[in-house]
């Protein structure tokens, strides 16, 4: 039949992308429009071929084959068939197994039937040489699309190459219509909010922390026997040491910063924020226990009706890319909307920054349908939490902003 078909394998599209945009293979480095992204795949394969597409084969892998975010965003998209092969963990990588033998056997499977005239393969793979042989003695013509590397050179099998029909390279230009590395997007956005702060937390070590690593790393290369003297008599005489700096401050050193209402920030050893609610409700030594109006906030589940659960689910899956900062943009923007009586936004803000345990968890919920919170290299990512949340309170500083302006301000915006 006079019509085009696309298979694309997924983990080469976005990861040879990644290489291009972001400087390594990690799809995690880069943010995809996936709408976009389908609407560039149709069109430019209905330019080269000169046929009508009759689909789009979305090959990935996934673990235990279960459908992710952007599959889920993906199969409900018109001409899109999702195929999905298992991802393993071997020797600190993930890696994809069936994705290249499902695509052989929809390749042949194909041609045989005569299901298309044309078939475009996005792919380096040179395990699909045999299929691509193979579609072409059914009268196939076979288009291979290469994505352009980044150090110039291919970045598909010979083989495979030298036995396309056609061959076209989808460039710089072209892949960033629909890819963007995360880099570009940043954790925090202008802030349009009173509390620019949440920038700074995410973006640099506290000063106080800083300077004490500083000074301590001077010591110690001055005089390491002093300096192991001087550390035993502080735990002797009880005194404690200001933590090393780190990039993603943790939610002591936030407490400490920020201080309990006007009094002065408390030593990191006697603040405790209570934030993560995903390892269990711990009360430590010096931390003060949730307030009555905290545990009197509804949360998001409570105001929320089975006809919004369903559109809310509906817009996850259509338009929510899963960026931590939109993510927890979109929570807020949810949780805000529905609440009944707008004075419980005003005791929210007046806990800045901590989040209440049961929204706090409920957030952070909502976030692994996102894919976010997975393990890399068996460690939680916290940075992508502090971004959750900071999305969460920029949404929040947002609207208490808009509330207290002046008339005039709101009239003119």
């Amino acid at each position: 039949m006079d019509r085009c078909i696309v298979l694309v394998d997924a983990g080469y599209l976005l990861g040879a992308a990644a290489s291009l945009l972001a400087g390594e293979p990690s799809r995690s480095r880069i943010t995809v429009d996936h709408a976009a992204l389908i609407q560039g795949l149709r069109e430019r394969a209905e330019s080269d071929t000169q046929r009508p597409l009759l689909r789009i084969y979305w090959f990935d892998g996934a673990p235990d084959r279960v459908p992710q975010p952007e599959h889920r965003r993906l199969r409900v998209m018109p001409r899109v068939t999702v195929r999905l092969g298992a991802l393993t963990r071997s020797d600190g990588r993930w890696a994809q197994k069936g994705v290249d033998a499902a695509m052989h056997a929809e390749l042949t499977e194909l041609a045989r039937n005569r299901a298309c005239s044309d078939i475009v393969l996005v792919t380096g793979d040179g395990d699909l040489l045999p299929g691509m042989m193979a579609a072409k003695e059914h009268g196939v013509a076979v288009h291979l699309w290469a994505v352009q590397a980044a150090d110039g050179d291919y970045n598909q099998s010979e083989d495979l190459v030298a036995e396309a029909d056609e061959r076209r390279v989808l460039d710089r230009a072209w892949i960033t219509k629909a890819v963007r590395p995360k880099e570009l997007t940043g954790i925090c956005a202008p802030s349009p909010a009173p509390r620019p702060e949440i920038a700074a937390i995410l973006s640099a070590p506290l000063p106080e922390s800083a300077l004490a690593a500083a000074a301590q790393r001077a010591e110690e290369e001055a005089a390491p026997a002093r300096h192991a003297d001087a550390a035993s008599n502080g735990r002797e005489s009880g005194e404690h040491r200001v933590p090393p700096g780190k990039g993603v401050p943790t939610p002591k050193d936030l407490a400490a910063l920020r201080g309990p209402g006007t009094q002065p920030p408390q030593p990191p050893t006697s603040a405790t924020l209570r934030w993560s609610s995903d390892k269990g409700w711990v009360e430590r030594p010096g931390g003060a226990p949730e307030g009555p109006e905290a545990a009197a906030l509804p949360t998001l589940a409570q105001l929320t009706t089975a006809e919004q659960r369903w559109a809310d689910r509906e817009e996850d899956i259509t338009t929510v890319g899963g960026d931590p900062f939109e993510v927890g943009q979109v929570f807020a923007r949810r949780w805000m909307a529905r609440l009944p009586e707008q004075h419980n936004l005003q005791k929210l803000s007046t806990m800045y920054p901590r989040i209440p345990h049961r929204i706090d968890g409920e957030l952070l919920r909502y976030a692994a349908r996102f894919g976010l919170l997975a393990h890399k290299d068996d460690q939680i990512d916290e940075h992508d939490r502090y971004a959750i949340r900071a999305g969460f309170w920029r949404e929040v500083d947002a609207r208490t902003a808009a509330e207290h302006a002046p008339a005039g301000d709101r009239a003119g915006d």
